[in-house]
């Protein structure tokens, strides 16, 4: 495969969605993840992402993560693009499986900051420069510092992004100044992509760029909309569509990600309910409030 720099990320715009993993009888359901593919591509949503933190990917061995990179890339057969999950708390890991995605036709890489180890700046930068350094694809930072326990400074990515294919960042920080901060810095050409469904609207008013959602898990067709309307600067559907989404935005987080978008899924008829530990089935509590917030996104459940 030619190599692709940075200048290739300006496809990551838009309603990404961060793929769940379907799993049956506790293996890997590809005929289904496929099936949700193809789900996604025909509502519109602008491009996947496999083996995210929505994906479960804690719980997954390694060739279970690249048998899920290889059958996302053959279903979305060129048609949106894939940014796959590389991400690892081992450097070489993460170098591994960002080498593994290039081979298997990827458009780019997601690369989560390396949780647990909390490592320095210095720490961050090498381990970015070591991915960046060892494969050919355009390179998106994940920062979300409440999953990982660290958080990349807005002086580490002004430093990454003068690497060849560090080419943007996936923020799920609180900090709204962040974007804007970045986009003074860098300019419109460093993707910036938010990894905070609630607050979409106010990262791209930031100088955003898009969204890599959990909520386009559910509802790809409103998600791919709600950005197409910001894009076409079409104020009155963004408006309408922005408060359309927020009971989802609000509940698929009432317990912990993704345990309520594959709840809402099965509920869709799109996947079977698994889950592997420690993640667990939400309680009957939570199902009352995700079933309103579906109704409000005008999705109708398959009866029980």
């Amino acid at each position: 495969m030619a190599q692709k720099n940075k200048t290739a990320a300006k496809i990551f715009t838009g309603s990404y969605v961060a793929l769940v993993t379907p799993f049956k009888g506790g293996k890997v359901d590809l005929d289904a993840f496929q099936k949700l593919v193809e789900w996604h591509i025909s509502s519109g949503t602008h491009g996947l992402v496999p083996c995210g933190t929505t994906g479960e990917t804690p719980t997954l061995t390694e060739s279970e993560h690249k048998s899920l990179i290889v059958a996302c890339v053959e279903a979305a057969a060129g048609r949106v693009p894939v940014l796959a999950g590389a991400g690892s708390n081992a450097t070489e890991k993460a170098v591994e499986l960002g080498r593994f995605a290039e081979k298997s036709g990827a458009d780019g890489i997601l690369v989560v900051t390396p949780y647990y180890n909390k490592p320095t700046q210095e720490g961050l930068y090498r381990h970015y420069k070591a991915v960046n350094d060892a494969q050919g694809l355009p390179v998106i930072l994940y920062n979300v510092p409440g999953r990982t326990g660290v958080e990349i400074s807005v002086d580490t990515v002004i430093r990454l992004a003068a690497l060849k294919r560090i080419a943007g960042i996936k923020d799920a920080s609180v900090d709204l100044s962040r974007p804007l901060q970045i986009r003074h810095a860098l300019g419109d050409g460093f993707i910036q992509l938010s990894g905070e469904d609630g607050t979409v609207a106010a990262y791209l008013a930031q100088g955003g760029h898009g969204c890599i959602s959990v909520t386009a898990n559910v509802a790809p067709k409103l998600c791919a909309d709600l950005h197409t309307a910001w894009q076409k600067k079409d104020w009155k559907k963004f408006e309408k569509i922005r408060d359309q989404l927020l009971p989802l935005h609000k509940n698929l987080f009432a317990e912990t990600n993704p345990a309520p978008a594959k709840y809402c899924l099965h509920r869709m008829g799109k996947i079977g309910g698994d889950l592997r530990l420690p993640m667990v089935p939400v309680s009957k509590a939570t199902e009352k409030l995700l079933e309103g917030a579906m109704a409000a996104a005008g999705i109708k459940p398959k009866k029980k």
